[in-house]
């Protein structure tokens, strides 16, 4: 597809050079109709570019037509001027079929992989929740989208490796500490403290000493187990868990501090320490060293952001914060730009309240006062694809609520079963191929121009247009725009899978082994969108 687009763009671009005018690529698109009897493609060239002759669009249209007629693409069949000026292109189904064999020839490794990232070195930051208690749906959520990602950018020839950053330092894991040894003694958490059951867990298990930092480490490393287990459960694995306790026992927090205020960027209130992050677009000033000597969050931040970029070398840094770290976007940003790293080369995702409806109960979560619901129940309930494709069916940007007994149906309704069953439909065509005894003939013998329904014909269409799919959700970090091709791509199949028979008396023995091939093709297709996202591919359901 993306092939025969760009085709179309150059033979535009040489029509207009044979007019005297010189245009760049982005000055004008072709893309697909969203209606078929509009042409496989649609240009606005004359719309934008006439002024530029001093012409009516329509008019520097029919010019067009006419030097495209004269200097056919390959594929093209007619053209045609709609309304103002658009010039809608229709192609020979040869495209299609040309791109069926060459999906079933590079096969599943192969197909729709990009080298746009040209192997940069990227390093990806998830989920990275406090091990304060256990891994919920609320801190949870975005795992599978940090993963997927990964697994995009991998895809489209970037380097990457995934990190989690362990927060295993600081007033966070004293107050762990103190509800703990409090549980342990029988008394009341405070207010601030962290109520829930697993605290109480915890502290039947703890035999160490009466002593708020110990115990809070303790409890901290029997968390953070937990939430690998439920990682794990997720099929989630990270390349590295970066301890924020390393970080500061280094010397590095300190040394970024002093690097600032060689650059003349700290100022000294008292004991604090301020950086000047105004100077570089923060909203405010921001504190590094609190009155007590304490490095800031913010300080230590900066210092493992210094650590990505300029000790471990990554060429970019994409972190996946909740919304509630709004407030750290633009200090990080300042930053790397008074640090001289740039904070163009930093990005960071914010995702999304995520609310769980059960009946007509709608879930919410909090550590600190126990209403969590662990992500590892989640998972054990409704199953790890199901998580995923759930958790990818929006933008990050947007809110997510999720009905858990719709997920929970076996039904056409339930986006999941939907997407999953258009897979293992295509594999119990293979199953009866088998079973019969259907041997295919050599590739090159196979007549694939016989797949000329218009079932066929938009199941092909959709499976051509995967590796821009792919290419356009890795650059604009989005991967629900797989699941959103999935969900198009199975409803297409299931058109098909009714209306086509593949394996019948009533069809030719040529139109089954073409059709087999398009099954092939869609298998493909489809195996390398759900593995983008983490999902199994069911055989049978």
């Amino acid at each position: 597809m993306s092939d025969v687009r760009m085709a179309i763009t150059v033979a535009l671009l040489d029509a207009m050079e044979s007019f005297g005018v010189q245009l760049d690529r982005s000055f004008f698109v072709v893309e697909r109709p969203t209606r078929i009897e509009h042409g496989e493609f649609s240009s606005n060239i004359a719309m934008v570019a006439a002024s530029k002759l001093g012409e009516k669009p329509r008019s520097l249209a029919e010019k067009i037509c006419a030097y495209m007629t004269e200097n056919p693409v390959k594929y093209q069949q007619r053209l045609e001027i709609a309304g103002p000026g658009f010039i809608n292109f229709f192609l020979d189904f040869r495209y299609l079929h040309d791109g069926l064999a060459q999906v079933v020839t590079v096969g599943e490794d192969s197909f729709a992989r990009s080298n746009m990232g040209s192997g940069a070195r990227v390093q990806l930051e998830f989920c990275s929740a406090n091990p304060t208690g256990p891994l919920h749906v609320g801190n949870g959520w975005w795992a599978s989208y940090g993963d997927a990602l990964a697994r995009l950018l991998r895809r489209c020839g970037y380097d990457v490796s995934t990190e989690y950053y362990v927060n295993d330092t600081g007033g966070q894991i004293r107050r762990l500490g103190e509800s703990l040894l409090a549980r342990r003694a029988g008394r009341e958490v405070e207010e601030e403290g962290y109520q829930g059951e697993y605290v109480k867990d915890l502290a039947d298990l703890y035999e160490g000493p009466e002593d708020v930092v110990v115990a809070g480490k303790w409890a901290a490393e029997r968390n953070l187990e937990a939430i690998r287990a439920s990682l794990d459960k997720l099929g989630i694995n990270f390349d590295v868990w970066y301890s924020q306790a390393s970080i500061e026992e280094s010397g590095a927090v300190e040394g970024i501090v002093s690097m600032l205020a060689s650059r003349g960027l700290i100022i000294e209130e008292g004991a604090r320490k301020v950086f000047l992050s105004t100077r570089f677009g923060d909203s405010r000033d921001r504190y590094l060293v609190k009155e007590g000597g304490d490095f800031t969050y913010l300080a230590g931040d900066i210092a493992y952001h210094y650590n990505k970029f300029v000790v471990r070398g990554f060429q970019r840094v994409i972190d996946i914060f909740g919304a509630d770290h709004h407030g750290q976007v633009a200090s990080l940003h300042a930053a790397m730009d008074a640090l001289g790293i740039g904070s163009e080369r930093l990005e960071i995702l914010l995702g999304q309240m995520v609310s769980l409806l059960s009946g007509s109960d709608r879930l919410k979560f909090s550590k600190r006062k126990g209403n969590l619901i662990p992500l590892e129940d989640l998972v054990d309930e409704i199953g790890p694809s199901a998580t995923r494709l759930l958790s990818l069916s929006t933008s990050i940007d947007r809110a997510a609520l999720v009905d858990i007994e719709k997920v929970k149906a076996e039904s056409m309704d339930n986006p999941v079963y939907y997407i999953q069953y258009a897979h293992a439909r295509m594999a119990s065509i293979e199953r009866v191929r088998d079973r019969l005894g259907i041997v295919m003939p050599d590739f090159s013998r196979i007549d694939l121009s016989l797949l000329v329904h218009p079932r066929e014909l938009a199941l092909l269409r959709e499976l051509m247009v995967l590796p821009e799919v792919v290419e356009e959700a890795g650059a604009q970090r989005e991967p629900y725009k797989i699941a959103n091709w999935l969900k198009e791509f199975s409803g297409l199949f299931h058109s098909f899978y009714h209306d086509c028979y593949v394996i019948s008396d009533a069809v030719e023995m040529e139109l089954t082994y073409a059709r087999l091939c398009l099954v092939a093709g869609c298998k493909i297709g489809i195996r390398v969108a759900l593995s983008l996202l983490g999902v199994e591919p069911l055989e049978q359901m």
